[in-house]
């Protein structure tokens, strides 16, 4: 019986891929077989070797800023891709974003950007009938205080989804989400540094814990499988239940 798990012979790109979350999605698909692809900001692979949670072991690597709509024109095509992830991500602490310069900053990057790959990618992915899934946040489903630019953009991520999906469904891509919850990454530091800010967090999941980059990656492993063949503009929330509470 086939692995509908096995990506062996299959094109992957993760946008976003060099760290965290993305990273660990990328080295799931390469431990199944996948060729992998992943866009970082840094100008080359070493770039990274001395960060936490970052192995780019048996990846390949292209350096594109995403907030800038040129470079991501003038990124390297593919002529077939199976899966396209879309994890890239920006926020600004503080209340930056309640200021012009900030807001669009994070816009570029957690909306705009996700448009113009999924723009990019398009042909390819009808070519190999091939599955494109964005990441966004937990944060499109509640208030973000302080961060209006990040909360926005990623709701936006959300109505985008299924949006692309019945747009894109009869070129034979499916398009489909999820939605992290707390996860351990650089990006959630200002969080996790503080060790009363943890706490609460913690108390807030009714699993009693953060999630896993693996746990994440198992979640975009089905929607990229042939388990999910009927799934179509669904964002998957994979919080460990912090949006039930």
């Amino acid at each position: 019986m086939t692995n509908p798990l096995d990506f062996t012979g299959k094109s992957v790109l993760i946008v976003g891929g060099s760290s965290g979350i993305g990273n660990g999605m990328a080295q799931s698909f390469r431990a199944r077989g996948a060729e992998v692809h992943v866009w970082g900001t840094r100008p080359s692979a070493d770039d990274y070797a001395k960060d936490e949670g970052c192995d780019l072991t048996g990846l390949h690597y292209t350096s594109v800023d995403v907030s800038d709509p040129a470079a991501v024109d003038a990124a390297p095509d593919m002529d077939r891709l199976d899966v396209l992830v879309l994890c890239q991500g920006a926020v600004r602490y503080n209340r930056a974003e309640f200021e012009r310069e900030a807001w669009h900053q994070v816009l570029d990057v957690n909306l705009n950007s996700v448009m113009d790959c999924a723009r990019k990618f398009h042909d390819a992915l009808r070519e190999a009938e091939g599955s494109l899934i964005v990441v966004s946040s937990t944060a499109a489903f509640h208030a973000t205080v302080g961060n209006p630019a990040y909360g926005a953009s990623k709701a936006g991520a959300v109505a985008l989804v299924r949006t692309l999906a019945s747009a894109w469904a009869r070129d034979g891509i499916r398009v489909n989400g999820i939605a992290p919850g707390y996860v351990r990454t650089k990006m959630t530091a200002v969080t996790f540094d503080d060790e009363k800010r943890t706490e609460q967090v913690v108390r807030s999941i009714p699993l009693r814990r953060t999630g896993e980059p693996s746990e994440l990656a198992g979640a975009v492993l089905f929607l990229a499988s042939p388990l999910s063949s009927y799934i179509l503009g669904q964002t998957i929330i994979v919080d460990g239940g912090l949006t039930l509470t």
